[in-house]
């Protein structure tokens, strides 16, 4: 499947020095049912796309956890496209500390050209690129990732005895709900258009969904679709581009945080570990769905979430900086951006017992208290 490995080999265990990565996990693991731990025993897990914001959570997660829930391998690909980022190298240096699985390999590679794929149990495919500024930079390769890439997956996977197929999409393939369809459950058709900057996230997110719809009704395979809402938190870099990611770099270079918009747009946002117990819970649910995975309040505008961002800044940081408005660094920064954004998350609630507890005020001071550890250490 790889054109090369960047690293491989044993890991015998992996030290978690940051306290509130180290309780995110904790609380991961916590907050899946036995019988969810159990479906995981004896497995090999394959994650594309693992050096990601979302990937960070779940390579640690199974290198800390991965012999107590009886895990044989995970194999991590991702073509490092965007950089290859520090804690790939150091997750997999580390020998001392919490227990992980016995084999953890990472491989260079880009799915959406690969002819194969590794034998594994449960397939977690996120290959793509999900900030907005970097998929207007790349927008065939990000339509490659989701289109051409899940379907090499699908192919390979078509017929074999896999136990669980999570497919990434995002809240995206919603659009810009009208107000009577928020909050936006997984029902609503969506408002998207397929031409302009974010078409090639968004409609190649939706024939994605398409194209899982059909391999599960033909072949059988327990494919599960997650469609995430705005989450943030640890693993997600400075860099990204992204506003819960703008604030933070805002506020660790002591500058003022700047909104490239006049601060109405609303959202939700989940925090990341409750996010991920909802992936892992939509993955392991073993047949055909599709769950919204998010918080549903507070709806809070972006001008709110900077007033968030300042109160924890001050709190964890001493930071004196102020909101201001400015102008968008690209004159597509907007387009098509949509107004409010607020899932329905009542089907995952029913269905898997996903129930997100970490509000989006104490959210932002762990993520800044996180970051502010990864700044000092």
């Amino acid at each position: 499947m790889a054109k090369g490995r960047a690293m491989e080999g044993l890991v015998s265990s992996v030290s978690i020095r940051n306290p509130i990565l180290s309780e995110d996990l904790d609380y991961i693991h916590d907050k899946l049912s036995p019988e969810e731990r159990g479906r995981l025993a004896g497995a090999t897990i394959l994650i594309t796309g693992c050096a990601g914001f979302l990937g960070y959570s779940f390579l640690h997660f199974f290198a800390c956890f991965g012999e107590r829930l009886g895990i044989r391998r995970v194999i991590g690909l991702d073509n490092f496209m965007l950089g290859q980022p520090g804690w790939i190298a150091r997750l997999c240096a580390e020998h001392a500390g919490l227990l992980n699985v016995s084999n953890f390999d990472i491989i260079t590679g880009d799915v959406a050209n690969v002819p194969g794929a590794p034998e594994a149990d449960h397939v977690i495919h996120m290959a793509s690129i999900a900030s907005p500024t970097f998929y207007r930079k790349y927008p065939i390769e990000t339509l490659d990732a989701n289109v051409w890439g899940l379907r090499r997956l699908l192919d390979f996977y078509a017929g074999k005895p896999i136990k669980g197929f999570l497919f990434f999409s995002s809240s995206e393939i919603y659009g810009d709900p009208a107000p009577e369809h928020i909050p936006t459950d997984e029902e609503y058709r969506g408002s998207v258009s397929c031409i302009g900057p974010r078409a090639c996230y968004d409609e190649a997110k939706r024939f994605g969904e398409t194209m899982c719809y059909l391999f599960a009704q033909r072949y059988g395979m327990p494919i599960t679709i997650a469609r995430p809402f705005n989450n943030f938190g640890p693993g997600m870099s400075p860099h990204d581009r992204r506003v819960p990611a703008d604030f933070a770099r805002a506020i660790i270079e002591g500058r003022d945080i700047e909104i490239f918009s006049d601060g109405a747009p609303t959202r939700t946002f989940c925090y990341v570990a409750d996010a991920i117990v909802g992936y892992l819970k939509v993955l392991l649910h073993g047949q055909f769905d599709y769950f919204n995975i998010g918080m549903d309040s507070p709806e809070v505008s972006i001008r709110e979430l900077g007033n968030i961002y300042i109160a924890a800044a001050q709190k964890v940081f001493g930071y004196r900086g102020a909101l201001r408005l400015s102008p968008p660094p690209d004159a597509e920064y907007l387009t098509h951006n949509p107004g409010r954004r607020c899932p329905n998350i009542q089907k995952a609630r029913r269905i898997l017992g996903f129930d997100p507890q970490i509000t989006v005020h104490a959210g932002v001071e762990r993520f800044l208290r996180f970051l502010k550890y990864e700044v000092q250490s």
